[in-house]
């Protein structure tokens, strides 16, 4: 796997450079210090993957980033110094199409790089997803849950920005919205963060336990996957093979049971969602997929519009509004 970095520290990048170094079957593309660069290397020397620096000289690691995911597209990882103190710039770039993010690795004692195993575990991760290995088996059967239809929406690369723009807005959500973005953990909390900015709603994280309720948005927040049982939040290590941790397959299947609600598909590599959310098209929900003109990646709403597991297929811009318009009348589906 050909790996590039893109930063403009002299630390930072030997840093990086070793990291890659170190995980078998990974060796350094190019070096690039800032974003144009990092642009015209990539138009020269396309490579598997790229780690991406937020702040940097000339060009920014976001604004390059939706630069080489419309010119000339590759798996991106954002590694910077901090994630709080670039927020907007990480979830700028997530929405442009970056896979993940990470904090830059550090340099400890006798030479240990303190960060190396998160980001070989990122770095396999695309690995997986490129090769096609994200394969999942069915879930277990749930029970029926008392509690009623909400709005679950699955998304991956490219999702910040499509969640923001699905979330109806200037008015109250009609239903509690659970939110299964492809992320790490320790990234989940600034991203509800920016999407209550970015939206206006109440945005918080998908507690073990919780009841969902009208009106707040929650967003998963584990290594492990979300399900809905008994009306109530619960994370499951279950199933262990798959590459998504969380899962949106894993959560649709826990409604398949549950009152009918809304579901919705939005932008991602892999088919992740897909088959879920086929199960609830025929469980009675009402069902929508991204369509391809709008997606970063059709990669799961792709998948689903060839399963048949979309009642809709639509662009970014009038998802909210279906979402309004099935919530208001249950039973439009199929």
């Amino acid at each position: 796997m050909r790996v590039a970095i893109v930063n403009d520290l002299k630390l930072a990048v030997e840093v990086l450079r070793q990291s890659v170094l170190r995980i078998p079957g990974a060796e350094v593309a190019w070096i690039a210090e800032d974003g144009r660069q990092a642009i015209e290397c990539c138009a020269r020397d396309r490579p598997d993957l790229v780690l991406m620096d937020m702040q940097m000289p000339v060009m920014d690691g976001a604004v390059a980033t939706r630069e080489i995911m419309r010119n000339t597209p590759c798996p991106i990882i954002v590694v910077t110094a901090s994630i709080q103190a670039n927020l907007d710039r990480v979830y700028d770039a997530l929405g442009a199409g970056a896979l993940d993010v990470t904090t830059t690795p550090s340099f400890g004692p006798a030479g240990a790089i303190e960060g190396l195993e998160s980001l070989a575990r990122k770095i396999d991760h695309v690995r997986q997803l490129e090769r096609g290995h994200a394969v999942r088996e069915p879930g277990p059967d749930r029970t029926k849950s008392p509690s009623g239809g909400i709005i679950a929406i699955g998304a991956s690369t490219g999702g910040p920005h499509a969640l923001a723009a699905a979330l109806p807005r200037g008015k109250e959500l009609q239903a509690p919205v659970v939110i299964v973005q492809h992320i790490d953990r320790a990234f989940a909390p600034g991203l509800a963060e920016w999407l209550a900015r970015e939206t206006g709603h109440t945005v918080v994280i998908a507690h073990e336990g919780q009841v969902p309720t009208t009106g707040t948005v929650y967003v998963a927040c584990s290594n492990d996957h979300l399900v809905l049982e008994r009306g109530r939040f619960e994370h499951r290590a279950e199933p262990r093979h798959l590459a998504h941790r969380p899962s949106v397959d894993v959560f649709f299947e826990s409604l398949v049971r549950q009152p009918c609600g809304v579901a919705v598909l939005l932008t991602g590599m892999g088919r992740d969602g897909a088959e879920g959310l086929r199960a609830l098209r025929r469980a009675g929900w009402h069902t929508i997929a991204q369509d391809q003109a709008t997606s970063v990646v059709w990669g799961m709403p792709g998948a689903a519009v060839a399963l048949d597991a979309a009642v809709e297929v639509l662009p970014i811009q009038r998802i909210a509004q279906a979402i309004e318009l099935a919530c208001a009348a249950p039973g439009r589906t199929r």
